[in-house]
């Protein structure tokens, strides 16, 4: 079993930087497929990025290419979204996930799921 427990959201100005950080526990967990979505108010909840176990590949939604990263620790079982320029449209609830192995940009790949933290931009 995995556990997703995302931390960092909160309200920033149109332009700023938040960064999201998502602890995993499960000791298979550091090898897993990782993704964040996100969901704004009556919306469904969208693709944002993903990274694969490795690292050695990444995809973004093309809203947020240029303007976010993600990464991911191993050692540490974290991973993380780096979100600058931010826009009032990023405005969501942001959601980490995990797969052993589905890797895509829809919530049909990914097994395990956070409880969400909130993001708001204002302009």
């Amino acid at each position: 079993q995995v556990q997703l427990v995302e931390s960092g959201g909160g309200l920033v100005q149109a332009g700023g930087s938040l960064r999201l950080s998502c602890a995993a526990s499960g000791r298979s967990a550091s090898g897993y497929n990782k993704a964040w979505f996100r969901q704004a108010p009556e919306k469904e909840r969208e693709f944002v990025a993903a990274i694969n176990w490795s690292g050695g590949r990444t995809d973004y939604a093309d809203s947020v290419k240029g303007r976010f990263t993600i990464s991911r620790d191993n050692a540490k079982n974290t991973f993380s979204l780096q979100m600058n320029n931010v826009k009032v449209e990023d405005t969501g609830v942001y959601y980490c996930a995990a797969d052993r192995s589905g890797y895509g940009t829809t919530t049909a790949f990914y097994e395990y799921w956070g409880q969400g933290t909130q993001v708001t931009v204002s302009s």
